[in-house]
């Protein structure tokens, strides 16, 4: 039973997400860091996201069993039985906003509810069985994380909070869309009206482009607001280069499949790349 409800939290995808926000609280700490706040804000936020990932398991039950990616997931689910999963996924969003809102602050209670309600109402509810618009839109889940550690210091939405949200929001759907070219074709069983399947390789392969050239301002403005410091400007520059350079051969390459599995490799070690610098070369007050 336990093991089913790990399971239903998608630990990789929490992981990474809860490292987020534990870089945007360092960032915003500039070194001088509460290990206690670090530490409650780490709790609320897991709790959180946890049950973001738990509701979205449960809504997304029959489609899921339509792809190799996911179709595990209705036996953890059948495991546990429907409504017990759900409501697991409430008992831990509602724990998780207490500990953010009471013993963080407000403000990072209601970032960690906005994010919640973006991932599951407007992208996991709405838009993705209905819109090419899921990515996107619902990029805006994904990048509040490193906001939400960042505000439990700050306490205010400023420049910083904003370059982080901007970060995340433009590496998440050229990063998604790259599998979703690979899978393009579990994607159409699936019913998901994901760019690929809707628009076609070639027309997610140019609107790839332009996120991926912003990553190039978002990371130079980290920089020049003095929140991290030349290291990271220096590497995060020529990284974002790099994969701006990669992201443009997939115009003219034949092979899709393997053009596209590179390019997701390198949007992962991108973002860790670029969370570690952040953390190492994050400016002293």
């Amino acid at each position: 039973m336990l093991k089913d409800m790990i399971a239903l939290t998608k630990p990789r995808l929490l992981r990474l997400n809860v490292f987020a926000v534990a870089v945007g609280f360092w960032v915003a700490s500039k070194w001088d860091i509460s290990w206690l706040s670090l530490l409650l804000v780490i709790i609320g936020s897991t709790l959180v996201i946890a049950s973001a990932c738990v509701i979205n398991n449960y809504w997304d039950r029959e489609l899921d069993q339509k792809m190799e990616r996911t179709k595990k997931r209705i036996e953890y689910i059948n495991h546990l039985r429907p409504a017990f999963v759900l409501w697991y996924g409430i008992i831990l969003g509602l724990a998780g906003f207490a500990v953010l809102y009471i013993w963080v602050n407000p403000l990072s209670g209601w970032l960690s509810l906005l994010g919640w309600f973006a991932y599951i109402v407007i992208y996991t509810i709405w838009l993705k069985r209905s819109s090419t618009w899921s990515t996107s839109l619902g990029g805006i889940a994904g990048a509040m994380p490193p906001v939400i550690g960042y505000c439990a210091v700050t306490n205010q939405i400023d420049m910083g909070a904003w370059l982080l949200f901007a970060l995340l929001f433009l590496w998440q759907p050229p990063h998604f869309w790259s599998l979703g070219i690979r899978r393009v074709e579990e994607y159409r069983a699936a019913g998901f009206p994901l760019l690929p399947v809707v628009k076609g390789i070639k027309r997610t392969k140019f609107q790839m482009v332009p996120y991926v050239f912003l990553l190039l301002p978002a990371v130079f403005l980290l920089y020049y607001y003095d929140y991290v410091g030349l290291v990271f400007l220096i590497v995060s520059l020529l990284s974002s280069v790099a994969w701006f350079i990669h992201t443009l051969s997939g115009l003219k390459t034949k092979d899709d499949e393997k053009w596209a599995k590179i390019n997701f490799l390198i949007s992962v070690n991108y973002l860790m790349l670029i969370f570690i610098l952040m953390v190492v070369n994050t400016t002293w007050r």
